[in-house]
């Protein structure tokens, strides 16, 4: 497995640590790769009751690392990095690597906690509300920000948004990519606990769960995934067919070059 994602479990508690902390863990293709890598691992790793899901450094993931806005100017798409398509799917996937990333945390059998502080922005946020639960120190900058480059969310984000807050919020948090605090996230709903220590309490809350009955644990989350998931097939294609019809167009490219030089865009109407 990459050093990009560390793993380490301790009785029962499987720690799993983002690990590009020069670069707030930001996504390249060999993030993209290493994140779902770990996910696959512990979905039938021996002895393991609960995850918990943290970020070296100064943040948990700034988003797609800034070397691929210029791929996508230049007409390459999201990929960059030397392994990992994000837009890669394996045969029998309702996912491609990308959304895997965030989607693997409801796959693995047993409850995912996330202990954000920094910034999970982007890819980043849409990663965080694939777990299970979210204890993030207050201050952390939480934002939808596809929108900012031109782009539609397809990490899931859609559709695990939907399920956690209004629909008017999803779509206003989408519409302007703003930038929130992990305050403001509580009272939206898409923060768990808010916390001055994120990752103590999400280990303290971990050994928690670990107390408990392992099976019942694992049969309730299947229980709650087996309402919640309904729908997410055909939401996940139209993901991608929705980001696809956008990547490369000249408002698109527009989108990223006036992020680049932090000037105010010029759009075409369409």
């Amino acid at each position: 497995m990459s050093d990009r994602v560390i793993v380490s479990i301790t009785d029962g508690i499987a720690e799993v640590r983002l690990n590009r902390p020069d670069k707030r863990n930001a996504l390249d293709g060999a993030m993209f790769s290493a994140i779902a890598e770990a996910g696959e691992r512990l979905k039938t790793e021996p002895g393991v009751r609960v995850v918990v899901l943290s970020g070296e450094g100064a943040s948990f993931c700034a988003g797609l690392d800034f070397s691929g806005f210029q791929g996508m100017v230049d007409g390459n798409g999201a990929s960059n990095g030397t392994d990992g398509n994000p837009g890669s799917m394996e045969e029998g996937r309702i996912t491609h690597l990308g959304q895997q990333c965030c989607w693997v945390w409801q796959e693995v059998p047993v409850p995912v906690i996330v202990a954000a502080h920094g910034h999970a922005l982007g890819g980043g946020l849409q990663i965080i509300l694939g777990a299970d639960i979210r204890i993030a120190h207050p201050d952390t900058k939480l934002s939808v920000r596809e929108i900012h480059w031109g782009i539609t969310p397809d990490m899931t984000g859609t559709f695990m948004l939907n399920g956690l807050v209004r629909p008017d919020v999803a779509r206003e948090l989408t519409f302007t990519a703003r930038v929130f605090d992990a305050r403001e996230g509580h009272e939206l709903g898409l923060v768990t606990r808010v916390s001055d220590t994120p990752h103590e309490d999400a280990l303290a809350l971990a050994a928690e769960i670990a107390g408990r009955n392992p099976g019942a644990v694992r049969s309730a989350k299947a229980l709650f995934n087996r309402m919640q998931h309904a729908g997410a097939a055909e939401q996940f294609h139209a993901e991608r067919v929705s980001i696809g019809s956008h990547i490369g167009t000249p408002n698109q490219v527009e989108a990223v070059m006036a992020g680049m030089e932090k000037r105010e865009p010029r759009f075409v109407d369409v």
